[in-house]
């Protein structure tokens, strides 16, 4: 049961980390351009406006897949409740797994809204 309960805490802990980055990215995207901290990309990095557009994007995609990744990452553990430590890790490392798609995917909609806004040298496309 411990084992379980440890695998159920590693499978939250990226919806959990998708809803928390997600959230304050959305509300407080990290305020100065950094290498280290935030959606990183070389459009998103190219002025301050497409480093606000990104976190944007970024940050409402990982909130609505956190909140929507939380709940069906619980289910199938439920599933797994007293069996043994090869079905429950087995699981665990598939559920995590999945979880990772839409973590990476939201490079996908960020870049197309980059390139939707931004010319490739960051100016905003009007008209």
């Amino acid at each position: 049961m411990v084992f379980w309960c440890m695998m159920l805490l590693f499978t939250l802990l990226s919806p959990a980390t998708m809803i928390g980055f997600g959230r304050s990215f959305f509300k407080r995207p990290p305020r100065d351009i950094n290498a280290t901290f935030g959606y990183r990309t070389t459009m998103s990095m190219k002025n301050q406006e497409t480093w606000q557009l990104a976190h944007r994007v970024c940050g409402r995609y990982w909130f609505i897949c956190g909140l929507i990744l939380l709940p069906l990452s619980v289910l199938p553990m439920l599933f797994v409740i007293n069996r043994g430590t090869e079905t429950i890790g087995m699981t665990g490392g598939i559920i995590v797994f999945v979880q990772i798609v839409p973590m990476l995917c939201v490079i996908i909609p960020t870049e197309h809204a980059l390139r939707k806004n931004f010319d490739k040298n960051g100016n905003r496309i009007t008209g």
